[in-house]
């Protein structure tokens, strides 16, 4: 051999005896292994036979051969995410809407119906209803909190119920054990098909009294894990977890074509924050029943909306069901419109330590008006009839909740003597300091 194919070989397998993997580079994890021949692929190819026919187990969890079906960092994830849900099998995903998304196409078919609530993340609806209309399917969305109204669109042809453990904006409260034993029942009388799938992003696995799927019932929990498990706005990732391996073994062929792969160099990432993950999301918990106490009793707010609050319509639920009580919330300003309650989050921005910004769980607080973000293109009148209407939304971070309160204190009492020219004054002058956005270019 040459010097530089002799180098090259030398070198990967000194970092294959160094690591006891047969990865394909000699500084790391590659996309696939030197398999040394065919005996290992058939061997792979019968297990995930097994996994497929058998309905036992998730091939997701079979040795690496190529990136496509997983790796070996990921595969240490998914026991993580396993033990967390309590769950037989679980997929991993680039992101918790593609989770979504690829268990609504193996579960709606041609002429079939899901159930949605109302207040479920509009990304997920939005798919699901375009999903029903080119299967020439029904989508019903009902109220959440209405149990009757669930349990009278329950039809023969309803395939899937999807609710959210904590919803955003207004963080009602599903109760997986009233709503698990309609789903239990329906399916024995009239709906065989019917599944239960719970989002418990907001939530957590650390925010529920017992695992979801403990529940009779329940049949699938998804979640975004860039919020909680992660924690850090750095890693994008989602996932499925259940104990019908037969269902995850589709949705997991169909991931294999479609992609959604979660890559390892973010399941590294993930595994090395997940020790910290949790003590995160108690203290971000914490901090947020604080928040919210503070501006339920202030003057200048109409409401506060937190599952820890005693005014929560959901109470009774939330404490036989949960926990923790999570670090999202939100509220309306005294006799505030639309616009006005804009311009209160972009003063309350110039604080600074509310960001304004997107999502929720990371290490900063981070504040939007609602509508801007979440509602730009829905009609005002539609807002109100579903309650969402004049919201600002908070997303408690890992700040001293004094000063949390002491910049949303200062927000609401001093919101009207500062015009939007000071706003945009203040949002110039703090690019051009930072040396971001318009600013860059003039810099």
């Amino acid at each position: 051999m040459s010097p530089a194919t002799r180098t090259l070989h030398e070198s990967i397998d000194r970092a294959i005896r160094r690591s006891g993997i047969p990865y394909l580079h000699p500084e790391g994890p590659t996309l696939q292994l030197d398999l040394l021949g065919s005996e290992r692929m058939k061997v792979w190819q019968e297990g995930k036979a097994s996994f497929l026919f058998d309905g036992e187990g998730c091939w997701s969890e079979l040795p690496q051969v190529y990136a496509r079906y997983g790796v070996e960092t990921t595969r240490k994830l998914l026991s993580e995410v396993r033990r967390l849900e309590n769950a037989r099998g679980a997929i991993l995903t680039d992101c918790g809407m593609q989770a979504c998304a690829l268990l609504f196409d193996i579960l709606l078919k041609p002429g079939t119906h899901a159930l949605l609530m109302r207040q479920v993340y509009n990304k997920t609806r939005k798919y699901c209803e375009f999903l029903a209309s080119r299967l020439r399917s029904e989508v019903t969305i009902v109220d959440d909190g209405d149990l009757e109204a669930r349990e009278a669109e329950v039809r023969p042809e309803t395939v899937m119920i999807f609710a959210e453990t904590y919803t955003n904006p207004l963080t009602r409260a599903v109760d997986p054990e009233r709503l698990g034993s309609l789903v239990a029942q329906r399916r024995q009388e009239r709906s065989p098909g019917l599944r239960l799938v719970l989002d418990d992003t907001i939530a957590s696995p650390w925010g529920s009294a017992r695992p979801l799927l403990d529940w009779p019932g329940v049949d699938f929990v998804v979640a975004s894990g860039t919020k909680s498990l992660a924690g850090q706005d750095r890693d994008l990732w989602g996932y499925v977890a259940s104990n019908r391996c037969d269902s995850l073994n589709e949705l997991m062929d169909l991931q294999a074509m479609r992609g959604g792969i979660l890559d390892w160099r973010r399941a590294e990432a993930i595994l090395e924050g997940l020790s910290k993950a949790r003590e995160n999301f108690e203290r971000r918990s914490q901090t947020a029943s604080r928040v919210a106490r503070f501006l339920a009793s202030h003057p200048r707010v109409s409401e506060a909306h937190h599952p820890s609050l005693p005014s929560h319509p959901d109470r009774a639920v939330i404490h036989r069901h949960y926990k923790l009580f999570g670090s999202l919330l939100s509220f309306r300003l005294k006799d505030a419109d639309e616009e006005q309650a804009r311009h209160f989050s972009d003063v309350l921005a110039t604080s600074i330590v509310p960001r304004y910004a997107l999502s929720f769980d990371g290490l900063t607080t981070k504040l939007n008006h609602h509508r801007t973000v979440s509602e730009y293109f829905t009609p005002v009148a539609e807002l109100e009839r579903a309650g969402i209407d004049r919201l600002v939304r908070v997303g408690i971070g890992l700040e001293e909740a004094d000063d949390i309160i002491a910049c949303l204190n200062w927000a609401l009492w001093h919101h009207e003597s500062v015009s939007a020219e000071e706003v945009a004054g203040w949002q110039a002058a703090r690019a051009l300091d930072l040396g971001i956005y318009e600013a860059r270019g003039g810099a």
